[in-house]
């Protein structure tokens, strides 16, 4: 800096008693002149000073846009660095004594000028922190925007020990073992500088914008914004509800005292009070900490160290309360409530997007940037955390989609969902009850958003997602999202879910004395509830004690959710081997994992892509029971009374015209004797027919056995006229071993990937996931019914009695077309529904219908399916809309979809005349053909999950012009279609060949 000449002869007499420290250049000023020689302290203080002010060049620059200094942030020369490597740069300019811009001299003048804390640096670097207090008669000393650089634990706050005094700290160097001295000021005019911002609102922050439009100069509303978007402390206290105005302060001095810059006798009254000893100085600061009234009064500002600081903000966990300032048993994480202004913000928001004025935008950004990445690698108060992000996330909606808007979502919006998933699972719960609460309608733009950003992310890195931390980041977020938007919607309360103790296998309290009796055949029958993984356990699920099953209307459709451009890249068998490995850490007890599978974040994968996952787990169990098979023959290869040696697979031979006992007498022997042989891989044989299993057969074989089970003659299931759903008969004419069986036919096809004519009710499929039928499920179940009860819960008139004349006592109709009568409580017949009762008797007839007249056939029916599916992820994937998808197939029946994704082999192409005519004959042909040619060429006539475009159908030439019918590979969906010499002969010999296609030979 420049100064008079007094000065020069005082700073170059001080010079000539250093011992010649490296990049002390003829522009260092030293303080306490007056002593007359240089003290280590006064060294120390000067090599400070110049590392600052190489730091500050590097981050900041001079200002000069002409500047030619390589190691000058303005000359554009200086490469993007963190606040690490600039620290380091710095020192080593300063032991190079490189040049120094003078305009970076004045700049440096004040030492907060300079921030060079990284945010793995602020917490550690405490103890070494320390205050240095300089003083002045009439000014306050100011802290200049640059000095956000990095995200520091300075804590502004009103209080002075003196109405004359300004505490200043001395930022911390990295890797500096350095004591705190008071800082060299120079004699020359200083640069302006700004007031530093505790906090703001949107009646300050919008004032100001008006004041520096006015202007035409952004700087200030610049600085309030990096001063407190850069820091949780100040972000938590801003854009609250019920704020006091002493709570921006700050900013108000900002507005009504613009800065002035120092004059040379304001700056040698500040060096003065530099020897004033350590202990005086904390003295002081004692004295001020307790003189808040007077520093109110006086205006003047105390900048606490990161010391002070630091001990304010550490890591306070959420359910604890903090120093008695939390009501005794209150748990936060329980809560819902928030303090966020939510109306001002979200004026702020349009104000600072729709404004034309770029700076302001990309200081929030980079503010909020650097406030997420110090949340990321922190362990701050969560509480603090959680009004930070939901302030940051509401930024992120109402969007118009411009550019700013777009600049904004791809730089913060990444960070902001990293910062988001470091925190714990209660602190996460806590921001889902607030998203659901406070921003219902903000749910889906927020989805949008996410998704729109994970999208850009998986295009344009395709191969390593699983590695990728945007991605995983906003998968975490939206997995909150999600719960959020379960929780904003209407909820079955309380929860249908059956409590494991209540899933034993009871007698049934209905009044059907006929009901089947149970034999307990099964090894299986101990075991309640599917095996689920430790690991695999959703820890937000339990935290908010909610699921996506207690929704029926969710406010954002669940489906929206999908993400279909990482469910197409996702390569599932890579994500597989990572959920595998999970597993095998969370068995050997460790913590820590480096491994991400999205098959634990189902909700963001399509049907079709949970569908390839549960195709790998059930393959690799399949190979696992197979090569422990072999290993057992081997193992007993030739020992004697070995009879019953294990076959590596499920094998199972029938007759056509005796089905459904050979199936379920060999089901029931393999249940018996080991219930591990359900889980190997299935092979079908029908007695008397030449066809090879390789997935054909067994198609054939699931869909006749199901025609003959569900046929309402068998007597197991009976058939609902208004639905054409298939129910539990009531008083069933097998007993509950056959249920169980049935339910093994259902988890195996499943299990082989072999979708089934079935068509349960929607609550079937609720029930299988462990939730019990309610009210609500009588409108799948039976439409008319669910009408005829909600008109009387709507019902609101006195006279209810006389208009509805209904009492506890229901009847019903059973399989023989009887009328049987039910009393929903004891003496119901005696009991008139009322307005006072009339939610019983809904719940006790909706309860009677679904649950308990069916209970023991049900129980039955589930053990067998869980007997091969216990260990599958099919609950950790699928929800019961999905599982429906997933047995029954797609009701989307398109064509056009399977003539895209159809292949050809043997000369054919889509451009070949005969593949032309074929394509037009299917086209033409009414649905019940075309399902006709879907079973001829596949085996199964219904559409796999996710659509035709799923299936690949491979169509291949099968010799020139001939009389042959059509033929195919149902194992490999492969059409073997001779090249007809005409549409018409082609026409006429494939609907004869789709309609006469029973059976299975060899070509």
């Amino acid at each position: 800096m420049s100064g008079g000449g007094g000065e020069e002869e005082e700073q170059q007499q001080q010079r000539q008693h250093q011992h010649q420290l490296p990049g002390v250049s003829s522009s260092a000023s030293g303080s306490g002149a007056a002593a007359g020689r240089a003290t280590p302290e006064m060294k120390r203080s000067a090599v400070r000073s110049l590392i600052q002010r190489y730091f500050h060049q590097l981050q900041s620059g001079c200002g000069n846009a002409h500047c030619t200094n390589d190691n000058c942030a303005s000359s554009g020369k200086v490469a993007p660095m963190t606040p690490n490597e600039v620290a380091a740069k710095a020192l080593q300019l300063f032991s190079q004594d490189a040049q120094l811009c003078e305009a970076s001299a004045s700049a440096s003048s004040s030492p907060q000028d300079v921030d060079m804390l990284s945010p793995n640096d602020s917490s550690s670097s405490s103890s070494g922190s320390s205050t240095s207090t300089i003083t002045s008669a009439s000014t306050t000393t100011t802290t200049s925007t640059q000095s956000q650089s990095a995200p520091a634990a300075v804590v502004v706050a009103a209080a002075a020990a003196a109405p004359s005094e300004s505490s200043i700290p001395v930022q911390s160097l990295p890797q500096l073992d350095l004591v705190a001295e008071p800082l060299s000021v120079g004699s020359g005019p200083c640069t302006p500088t700004l007031p530093p911002v505790q906090s703001l609102d949107a009646n300050s922050l919008i004032a100001l914008y008006e004041q520096c439009r006015a202007a035409d100069s952004y700087d200030r509303i610049c600085h309030a914004i990096g001063d407190v978007f850069s820091f949780v402390d100040r972000l938590s206290k801003s854009f609250v509800r019920s704020a006091e105005p002493a709570a921006s302060s700050s900013l108000q001095e900002l507005l009504d005292n613009p800065p002035e810059a120092l004059n040379k006798e304001q700056l040698r009254m500040l060096e003065g009070e530099h020897d004033k000893d350590e202990d005086c100085t904390q003295k002081e600061e004692e004295e001020a900490a307790g003189g808040d009234s007077e520093a109110a009064c006086s205006g003047e500002v105390v900048v606490v160290t990161e010391t002070e600081a630091e001990t304010e903000d550490e890591d306070v966990p959420m359910a604890q309360p903090e120093a008695d300032s939390q009501a005794e048993g209150e748990d936060k994480s329980q809560s819902s409530d928030t303090m966020v202004d939510f109306q001002g913000l979200r004026r702020v928001q349009r104000l600072l997007f729709v404004c034309q004025t770029r700076a302001i935008t990309e200081k929030l950004t980079t503010s909020v940037i650097q406030l997420a990445e110090w949340v990321q690698y922190m362990r701050p108060d969560w509480e603090k955390v959680i009004h930070c992000l939901v302030i940051c996330f509401d930024l992120a909606t109402n969007t118009n989609n411009s550019v700013v808007d777009i600049d904004y979502l791809d730089r913060a919006l990444p960070k902001l969902c990293q910062a988001a998933a470091s925190m714990p699972v209660p602190a996460q719960a806590r921001l889902a009850r607030i998203w659901a609460a406070h921003c219902p309608d903000q749910l889906q733009t927020l989805v949008a958003a996410c998704q729109q950003q994970i999208t850009l992310q998986v295009l344009l890195d395709e191969e390593s997602m699983r590695e990728n931390g945007s991605i995983i980041g906003m998968t975490k977020v939206l997995k909150i999202v999600f719960y959020a938007n379960i929780l904003a919607s209407e909820l079955e309360l309380p929860s249908c879910r059956i409590p494991l103790e209540d899933r034993a296998e009871t007698p049934a309290t209905s009044s059907s004395s006929s009901g089947p009796v149970e034999d307990d055949l099964f090894v299986y029958s101990s075991v309640h509830q599917p095996h689920m993984p430790k690991f695999a356990e959703d820890q937000l699920e339990k935290a908010l004690q909610v699921s996506a099953i207690d929704c029926r209307r969710p406010l954002v459709p669940l489906e929206e959710f999908y993400n279909e451009a990482l469910s197409e890249n996702i390569q599932m068998h890579h994500d597989y081997l990572s959920y595998k490995t999970l597993a095998m850490e969370s068995e050997m007890g460790s913590g820590q994992t480096n491994y991400f599978s999205f098959m634990l974040y189902a909700f963001i994968l399509t049907p079709a892509t949970k569908v390839d996952a549960l195709y790998y787990d059930s393959r690799m169990r399949m190979y696992s029971e197979r090569y422990s098979s072999l290993y057992s023959m081997l193992n007993n290869f030739g020992q004697d009374g070995q009879d019953g040696t294990p076959r590596p697979d499920l094998k199972l031979t029938v007759r056509r015209d005796q089905l459904i006992n050979d199936a379920l007498i060999g089901l029931e022997l393999v249940a018996m004797s080991n219930p591990k042989d359900l889980k190997k891989q299935l092979v079908v044989e029908f007695v008397g027919e030449q066809g090879i299993d390789e997935g054909g057969v067994s198609k054939e074989f699931f869909q006749l056995i199901v025609e003959e089970i569900f046929n309402p003659a068998f007597g197991m299931f009976v058939q609902q006229e208004e639905t054409n759903n298939m129910w539990f008969n009531a008083t069933p004419f097998e007993n509950g071993a056959q249920f169980t069986l049935i339910g093994i036919i259902i988890g195996l096809a499943i299990y082989n990937n072999v979708i089934l004519a079935v068509n349960f009710p929607m609550v079937v499929y609720r029930k299988l996931m462990g939730y019990c039928g309610t009210f609500a499920d009588l409108n799948d179940w039976s439409p008319t019914l669910y009408k005829s009860l909600k008109s009387m819960l709507d019902y609101q008139g006195e006279d209810m009695e006389e208009v509805f004349d209904q009492t506890f006592k229901i009847s019903y109709s059973n399989v023989f077309g009887e009328m049987v009568e039910h009393e929903l409580v004891p003496h119901g017949k005696d009991v008139l529904v009322g307005q006072h009762n009339k939610q019983l008797f809904v719940n006790l007839y909706s309860d009677f219908l679904l649950n308990m007249n069916i209970q023991q056939q049900f129980n039955a029916f589930r053990k067998g399916f869980e007997m091969v599916t216990d260990e599958s992820p099919l609950k950790l994937l699928f929800r019961p809309e999905e599982i429906e998808m997933l047995v029954c197939g797609s009701r989307e029946f398109d064509f056009v979809e399977l003539e895209h994704s159809t292949e050809y082999e043997g000369g054919y192409t889509d451009e070949t005349q005969i593949i032309q005519d074929f394509w037009s004959i299917v086209h033409a042909m009414p649905n019940e053909s075309k399902r006709k040619l879907l079973e001829f060429t596949t085996g199964s006539a219904r559409v796999p999950v996710g659509g035709l475009k799923c299936l690949r159908l491979l169509i291949t030439r099968h010799g020139p012009d001939s009389d042959r019918l059509p033929t195919s590979h149902t194992c490999f969906n492969v059409l073997l279609l001779p090249e007809y010499s005409s549409r018409e002969k082609l026409e006429e010999r494939l609907l004869k060949a789709i309609n006469y296609s029973k059976g299975f030979g060899m070509l």
